[in-house]
C-alpha cells in the first residue's frame, strides 16, 4: 500500500500504533511493526534505563521500523532523547508540548518527527517547526487530550485543508471501515490507540484490559484539562474528581486528589476503583482482546474491501 506516510515510515501500511503510557511496551509495539504498521514504544510512564530495554528488546523483537513517543511534559526528557539518538531509533513522536523545543535536535540526528496536535493552531505551529508529519487528534480519543473538544470528523478536514505535510488521523478509530473514512476526509494514515490497549501483547494490566471491554458507550468523560485533558473510564476515581469539580477544586487541589502514579494504579496495576483508567470513547465499539497482528488484519482487511468496493458499497 504506497502513500505518503508508507514512504515516509517505510512501513506496509498506514496504521499506527499510538504510544500509550503503561500500555505500549516493546512487546506491543514489535507485534504492530511485523505485521505491517508502525508499532510506538510510550516512554512517558518508563524511567531511562527501562526506555533503553524495550529500546533494545524491539530492535531485537522486529526488524521493521519503530518509533518511540516522546511526552514533553517528562521532567527527564534530555535522557530520552540522549538515549534515543544513542540506541539508533529512527522516528519519534512528540507530544503535549511545544515541537520547536526538540523538533530541530532530533532531526540534526537523522529522525523522523511526528508531533501530535488537537487542533489546526498547532498543527500550523508544528509544521513550521519543521516536522515531517502531524497527527491530528480528535476529541473521541483516550490519555492527554486537547481543550478545544474538536471531533476527529471535524478537525482532519479542517487540518487538511492548511497543511502541507502528511496528515495522521487520531481519535475514535478502531475497524477498518473508520480508517477509510478518516482517509476519505484527507488523512493519509491513521493512528490507533484504544484497540491496541485490548492487546495481547499490551502491557496493561488485564483487569484494565477487561474493563475497556466490558465498557458501553458513554462510560468515559474528558476530564482535569487544568491539568492535562484526560479521557477517564467512570469508577470511583472519575466519581472523586466530579464531586471535586462540584465543590469549586482549586488546581492545587486537583493535583492533590491526582497525586502520584494514579494512571500507573489503574491501567498497569490493575486497580479499577482507585486507578486511572485512560481510554477512548471507542472503547465501546471494543468487545475482545486478541493479539496485535490480528488487530491489523482485521483492520487492514476491512479497509481494503471496502475501499475496492467504494463508492459502490456506501450510496
Amino acid at each position: 500500500m504506497e502513500n505518503r506516510i508508507c514512504g515516509l515510515f517505510g512501513i506496509k501500511y498506514p496504521l499506527i500504533q499510538a504510544g500509550m503510557i503503561w500500555c505500549s511496551g516493546w512487546e506491543l509495539a514489535s507485534a504492530v511493526s511485523n505485521a505491517g504498521g508502525l508499532g510506538i514504544i510510550g516512554s512517558g510512564s518508563m524511567y531511562p534505563d527501562v526506555l533503553r530495554t524495550h529500546i533494545q528488546k524491539c530492535k531485537a523483537a522486529t526488524d521493521k521500523p519503530f518509533a518511540v513517543n516522546l511526552p514533553m511534559l517528562y521532567p527527564q526528557i534530555e535522557d530520552h532523547i540522549n538515549i534515543i539518538i544513542e540506541e539508533g531509533v529512527k522516528i519519534v513522536f512528540t507530544s503535549a508540548g511545544n515541537p520547536k523545543t526538540w523538533t530541530a535536535h532530533l532531526k540534526k540526528h537523522g529522525i523522523t518527527v511526528v508531533h501530535v496536535v488537537s487542533s489546526v493552531k498547532f498543527a500550523l505551529k508544528a509544521e513550521q517547526a519543521g516536522v515531517d508529519a502531524v497527527v491530528a487528534e480528535g476529541f473521541e480519543a483516550g490519555g492527554h487530550n486537547g481543550r478545544e473538544e474538536t471531533t476527529t470528523f471535524c478537525l482532519i478536514p479542517m487540518v487538511k485543508e492548511k497543511l502541507n505535510v502528511p496528515l495522521i488521523a487520531a481519535g475514535g478509530i478502531a475497524t477498518g471501515r473508520q480508517m477509510l473514512a478518516a482517509m476519505i476526509l484527507g488523512a493519509d494514515a491513521v493512528q490507533v490507540g484504544s484497540r491496541f490497549v485490548a492487546s495481547e501483547e499490551s502491557s496493561g494490566h488485564f483487569n484494565f484490559k477487561n474493563r475497556v471491554v466490558e465498557a458501553g458507550e458513554g462510560e468515559t468523560h474528558l476530564t482535569l484539562k487544568e491539568l492535562a485533558p484526560v479521557r477517564l473510564i467512570r469508577n470511583k476515581f472519575h466519581a472523586d474528581v466530579m464531586n471535586a469539580y462540584a465543590n469549586h477544586a482549586t488546581v492545587d487541589d486537583l493535583k492533590t486528589l491526582l497525586g502520584r502514579a494514579r494512571a500507573k494504579r489503574g491501567m498497569f496495576e490493575g486497580d479499577l476503583d482507585e486507578g486511572e483508567l485512560e481510554i477512548g470513547q471507542i472503547s465501546g465499539l471494543i468487545d475482545n482482546i486478541k493479539p496485535a497482528a490480528e488487530i491489523v488484519e482485521e483492520i487492514i482487511s476491512e479497509f481494503n474491501l471496502l475501499q475496492a468496493n467504494w463508492p459502490s458499497q456506501v450510496l
